[in-house]
């Protein structure tokens, strides 16, 4: 090859490498584990693509060298790739008129796919998620409750003396609330819980990945920084209903303490709509770090547990949503602390609070700086397997009961410029040639010549 010219096999090692480009994509994003900034040399990524058939070395040297026209040190990254990437299913056609590049869309995009499901179909989707997100969020509550309710007795426990105390720590509080009350005693308050968590989880899971879907770029990459904004949004979405079930559920889960029988009614009667939002601040200050913490964790640990085909398996999955749970549990815990103190009904004796800062200050004052770590292990042990199971339910749920909500009907293919030919002999090398033409134009500076239809001619 000279410096001007090319040979067959270069030029088709070219038009495979952009027909490939989506496969060498993949190969890096698994060989770098996802880091965008990570880089590879020629020889690092040469091992790594030799397994796959479609890639061979003449690809990878065309792919390095247009690489390298960007900064020549020999390594590429992810953010390298994408700017060689053609987008996907659309090229460039020049306007005679208006003298300017113009795109226009061969297939139909996923919007348009969308407007073409119908109402019920779109209402069945969303009634689905909402009932898996209950049934996991359900199982999840159930599995822990017990030490949810030791979590809370531990941080409305006031005493600094020894010898006021009546748990010495989160065991102790176990094994008594098993003797004095009996196993039933272990899931007091778990009613309205199970009531409440279906609307909870199905808003905090729809919400996070909503944003997330919002923030993402073209090719699907979403940095920390936007995934952490993400989950923030859902755990601040998911208090409206939190926070009147947490109240409910900690009045009732401290009853037992003084041998008083309440029942939710009851509790939200004396309450009223104002009261049940007390302590929302102190919810919004756990909740929102929680969740923001939570799933970008989450989301890559399951990642990196998942296999060379991108699939995790059950017991993956299990330990990613655990894992997950224990640092966004343990920094939170000094809010649950306060929102505990301030939802709880003080007994004769006990201090009273009136608001966040208000209860931060006394219990500081007062009980000292480990005070807000009361309850901090037991909330580990609750929040890691609790979501762990809600997400591994949740997830099996939707792989073995799958159901289809597509519902768009097949959609002709008709392009937006008149000029393109539908003949029967035209439209198969079209579609091949359209990733070259984007190729060239779009990434490479180059501009293909000026097409004029027979009637255009005409005119002139």
């Amino acid at each position: 090859m000279t410096s001007h010219l090319v040979t067959y096999a270069y030029c088709q090692a070219f038009n495979d490498l952009l027909d490939n480009i989506k496969v060498i994509q993949y190969l890096f994003e698994k060989a770098v584990r996802g880091d965008r900034q990570k880089d590879m040399t020629k020889e690092e990524f040469t091992k790594v693509a030799r397994k796959h058939f479609l890639i061979n070395p003449l690809q990878i040297d065309i792919l390095f060298h247009l690489c390298g026209l960007r900064h020549g040190t020999g390594r590429i990254s992810l953010l390298d790739l994408d700017h060689i990437i053609p987008k996907p299913n659309v090229f460039k056609v020049y306007s005679a008129e208006n003298h300017q590049f113009t795109q226009h869309s061969y297939f139909p995009q996923e919007n348009e796919k969308e407007k073409h499901r119908a109402y019920y179909l779109q209402g069945l989707e969303h009634l689905y998620r909402f009932v898996v997100g209950g049934i996991g969020g359900a199982t999840g509550v159930t599995a822990v409750y017990p030490i949810d309710l030791v979590k809370t007795r531990m941080q409305n426990q006031r005493a600094v003396g020894a010898e006021d105390r009546l748990y010495k720590n989160s065991f102790d509080c176990f094994f008594k609330v098993l003797r004095n009350e009996g196993f039933r005693g272990l899931y007091r308050g778990i009613i309205p819980q199970l009531i409440g968590v279906s609307p909870e989880k199905a808003i905090k899971l729809s919400t996070n990945d909503f944003v997330r879907d919002r923030m993402k770029t073209e090719d699907g990459f979403i940095s920390i920084s936007a995934e952490i904004v993400a989950g923030g949004c859902a755990g601040a979405s998911q208090v409206m209903f939190t926070n009147p079930i947490e109240i409910v559920k900690i009045r009732l889960q401290v009853a037992g303490e003084s041998g008083l029988k309440v029942n939710a009614v009851n509790i939200v009667k004396e309450l009223g709509l104002k009261g049940l939002y007390k302590g929302a601040r102190a919810c919004f200050l756990r909740d929102i770090p929680f969740s923001a913490i939570y799933f970008p964790v989450y989301a890559h640990l399951k990642s990196s547990f998942s296999d060379e085909n991108g699939f995790t398996k059950w017991y993956n999955l299990l330990a990613a949503a655990a894992i997950a749970g224990c640092p966004a549990a343990f920094f939170c815990t000094p809010f649950d602390v306060v929102k505990t103190r301030l939802q709880v009904k003080a007994r004769q004796g006990q201090e009273s609070y009136r608001g966040v800062i208000d209860a931060a200050s006394k219990i500081w004052r007062q009980e000292g700086g480990r005070a807000f770590w009361k309850g901090g292990p037991a909330r580990v042990f609750r929040s890691s397997p609790q979501f762990g199971v809600t997400l591994l339910t949740y997830e099996i749920i939707q792989r073995h009961f799958y159901f289809d909500f597509g519902g768009a009907p097949k959609t002709e293919m008709k392009p937006v410029n008149p000029d393109i030919s539908l003949h029967a002999d035209h439209i198969g090398g079209l579609r091949l040639a359209v990733a070259s033409f984007a190729g060239i134009e779009t990434k490479f500076g180059l501009c293909l010549p000026v097409f004029q239809s027979p009637s255009d001619r005409a005119k002139k």
